[in-house]
């Protein structure tokens, strides 16, 4: 069997444990032929190939990022793109496609799935916000960076008395913002699920003066005010209609220091929560999927998602995991409540 690999949506530590698990199980055990398809779904859409084997595989573990390249295309969106994928895997005689990334990504393998194409889907996402599965890789080495990150801001925002905005990444989900910020001892945490009062923000911010500390708020990239009560901005959109996130540190950090007087800061940690070595953990998790991914593929079980459930790998259909986002549930964000100030 000739198998095509590849990987789309935004980089992410662990997608290259991923391909490695695939190529070394795939052609040891199953001997299958593996072909890479270039940056994501224009890989396919333009037959944009690479050899992989493994000889592209060795060393590649620990290495961040993806040796495929990726991009956010969507075929969809392309006059005739469907069409040009189907025949560009006849013309490579590839039998069956493994993609792996997020919602986008797998959201594109759904769609052609339920038109014939055999995919396998591999869940990605340093958001944590796909259905179907525990985790993604990914999330455990984006939320380490933010710990890390928040733990020496905590320093320089003592020494100067003034407060600091993290901002961190997380569209439509707060996971990285609530995990990161309960472990790195944040005073407030702003996710996407809970639009926040800035009144109360800058109460928290006072409080936390008052006790003779500076404050660490940790806010996500897609947290929004309540309505009326702080001017936003919108930004451009993408091939899959997503608004271009960021400014939300920046805003908020410029609104406390109007309100309250204390000098505030905003810094935004961006692509550096996804660049980089991977954990341990997410070496451990992509590796699992890997190797559960190129099984389900040897079976012809295709239009799965493997996913975690508790330590175990499984197989679910894929809309289970894009049909619905996975987002912070209000009971898990009271939790964190109780910390703030």
């Amino acid at each position: 069997m000739r198998v095509g690999v590849l990987t789309g949506g935004g980089d992410c530590p662990g997608l290259n444990a991923v391909i490695r698990a695939i190529v070394r199980r795939g052609v040891a055990e199953y001997g299958h032929d593996f072909v890479g398809f270039r940056d994501g779904w224009r890989g396919p859409l333009d037959n944009h190939t690479c050899a992989l084997g493994i000889p592209q595989v060795r060393g590649i573990l620990p290495r961040g990022g993806t040796i495929l390249g990726s991009s956010r295309t969507n075929p969809f969106m392309v006059d005739g793109g469907v069409e040009r994928i189907t025949d560009n895997l006849r013309a490579e005689d590839v039998d069956a496609l493994i993609a792996i990334g997020g919602e986008d990504t797998l959201g594109v393998a759904t769609r052609l799935a339920d038109l014939g194409v055999n995919v396998v889907g591999v869940p990605k996402t340093i958001d944590n916000d796909l259905s179907g599965t525990d985790f993604t890789f990914g999330f455990d080495t984006a939320v380490n960076i933010a710990t890390e990150a928040i733990d020496r801001l905590h320093t320089t925002a003592e020494s100067h008395h003034r407060v600091l905005v993290v901002e961190v990444m997380g569209r439509h989900a707060g996971w990285i913002a609530l995990h990161s910020g309960l472990a790195g001892g944040a005073n407030v945490i702003l996710i996407p699920e809970q639009p926040f009062d800035i009144d109360k923000v800058c109460g928290l911010v006072e409080r936390r003066f008052q006790l003779q500390y500076a404050p660490i708020i940790v806010v996500a990239e897609g947290a929004v005010p309540a309505e009326g009560t702080m001017a936003t901005v919108a930004g451009e959109l993408d091939a899959f209609g997503h608004v271009r996130l960021g400014g939300i540190g920046d805003r908020l950090a410029q609104e406390i220091e109007k309100r309250t007087g204390k000098e505030a800061r905003a810094v935004v940690l961006g692509h550096i929560q996804r660049g980089g070595t991977p954990t341990a953990f997410d070496r451990w998790l992509a590796t699992r999927f890997g190797l559960h991914a190129v099984a389900a593929v040897h079976d012809g079980d295709f239009g799965k998602m493997v996913a975690l459930r508790g330590t175990d790998i499984v197989r679910v259909d894929l809309i289970e995991g894009t049909g619905a986002l996975k987002t912070v549930d209000p009971e898990r964000y009271a939790e964190a409540e109780v910390l703030f100030g």
